[in-house]
This record gives C-alpha cells, sequence and structure tokens, in this order.
C-alpha cells in the first residue's frame, strides 16, 4: 500500500477538508401556521400535511401559581 514520502501541513489538509461541508436543511414554511418545517413532512405544531389535518396536537395549559 502507498504512503505519504512526507507530511502534509495541517493548513494543507485543512484545504483539501473544506468542502467537507453538509447541506442545509431544506426549510419551508407551513401552509396553515407559517412555521419553518422539512419539505413533505406533517407540521409538528398544527399537524396538517397537504392542506389537511393528519395528526391532531394537544394544547398543553399552563400551570397556575399557588399563593
Amino acid at each position: 500500500m502507498a504512503l505519504p514520502k512526507k507530511r502534509h501541513s495541517k493548513s494543507r489538509g485543512r484545504k483539501r477538508r473544506t468542502h467537507w461541508n453538509l447541506p442545509k436543511a431544506n426549510l419551508i414554511p407551513c401552509p396553515q401556521c407559517k412555521q419553518l418545517i422539512s419539505s413533505h413532512q406533517v407540521c409538528p405544531v398544527c399537524g396538517y400535511y397537504c392542506g389537511r389535518q393528519v395528526i391532531e396536537i394537544k394544547v398543553k395549559e399552563k400551570k397556575k401559581k399557588k399563593t
């Protein structure tokens, strides 16, 4: 197996790795609630997908302070 004759510098290795970055997430606004969501996914805020409600989202009630 081939081995490098000389060591590559840190900057040379980093230059090679500059294109290893991950693509940004493709977020689109939900047509119902306008929250940013992943495309082709059910909205976790309102539960809508393709203009119809797929899952029912339960609303949490706020706890009242005891005085």
